[in-house]
């Protein structure tokens, strides 16, 4: 079977930059066959070679990429690209998703889960978040999904620095909201494009760099999704760690958004690594613990109006 197609998911409010952002991908010299699944095709010029029956658009760029217009659900717009593979007359090595400034990343996201033949020949690499550092505290103010946009992130690239200067304070407060996706600074779309590629971030792996920022503002902005990192210094019992997250999850699914962890098992050498998406995750032993390496265990949450005493009080209990 062929390798599964790569899919990398933008977002962000509207005016963060996400069609410029859009344009430096579909220029830049990386090598990629890229399709692009997005609502309006703007001022990218197209030809008039159209493809697919089901309300869906494709259509070939003069750079060799391919857009994709769907009046239907993503995975029919999916589907189609799918068929359009298997009838010769598409070839792409990796896909983009543009979405509204008003979309809700998590539906997109179980779009990838959700068809068999989607997840057999997609994979999800990575949700790439634009942040647009001039309205952006206003926006995460007013608007949930501004901050569910962030919560979702792998990568967030804040946008327009340029013009609002100085941004430390928005910074440290994507980082309480999402504390596991790295912020880069991005002027005009121009970004290195190994930062959005190949990310992996719906792969089980070890990959969690957790944010620590350096100071809390005086007034604390009103976040309502925000990220619970807990640190247990103690190797765990495997079978208390499968109840508590089973629990969680019971409980609080909705409002998760992202979770992610490295764990110490009391009585295994190996680390279980484990990661979700609200409802679905996945857990694996991983390599065995290195000598003079802390067995420790990292967890992050980051979700809607989570209880996080309760939380961490469900894993103290194991200290």
């Amino acid at each position: 079977m062929d390798k599964p197609l790569p899919a990398t998911i933008l977002t962000g409010f509207f005016g963060a930059g996400k069609t410029t952002l859009l344009r430096h991908i579909l220029q830049a010299e990386h090598g990629e066959k890229i399709a692009v699944i997005e609502n309006e095709f703007g001022e990218v010029p197209i030809d008039n070679s159209l493809l697919g029956d089901r309300a869906t658009r494709i259509t070939t760029l003069s750079n060799g990429c391919i857009c994709c217009s769907s009046a239907n659900e993503l995975a029919d717009a999916l589907l189609d690209l799918l068929e359009g593979i298997d009838r010769g007359d598409l070839d792409f090595t990796r896909l983009v998703i543009e979405c509204t400034g008003m979309a809700d990343p998590g539906p997109v996201i179980q779009t990838f889960f959700s068809h068999p033949a989607i997840s057999e020949r997609f994979l999800l690499d990575g949700v790439i978040t634009l942040v647009d550092a001039v309205h952006a505290d206003g926006q995460l103010n007013e608007f949930a999904l501004a901050q569910a946009q962030v919560g979702f992130a792998d990568r967030i690239l804040l946008t327009k620095t340029d013009i609002a200067g100085e941004s430390g304070a928005l910074v440290e407060r994507l980082q309480h909201i999402n504390a596991r996706a790295p912020v880069y600074r991005v002027v005009n779309g121009e970004v290195d494009i190994s930062l959005l590629f190949n990310v992996e971030g719906f792969i089980l792996n070890d990959r969690l760099t957790v944010a620590r920022p350096r100071f809390r503002p005086l007034i604390e902005p009103q976040n309502t999704i925000r990220s619970i990192v807990v640190n247990l210094a103690k190797p765990l019992e495997l079978q208390t760690v499968s109840d508590v997250m089973e629990r969680l999850l019971a409980t609080y699914a909705d409002n998760l958004l992202r979770y992610k962890g490295i764990l110490a098992i009391d009585g295994d050498s190996r680390r279980l690594l484990f990661q979700g998406v609200q409802r679905l995750y996945n857990a694996d032993w991983d390599r065995d613990w290195r000598d003079g390496e802390p067995r420790a265990s990292v967890l992050v949450f980051i979700g809607v109006s989570l209880p996080e005493q309760e939380i961490r009080d469900a894993f103290a209990a194991f200290e």
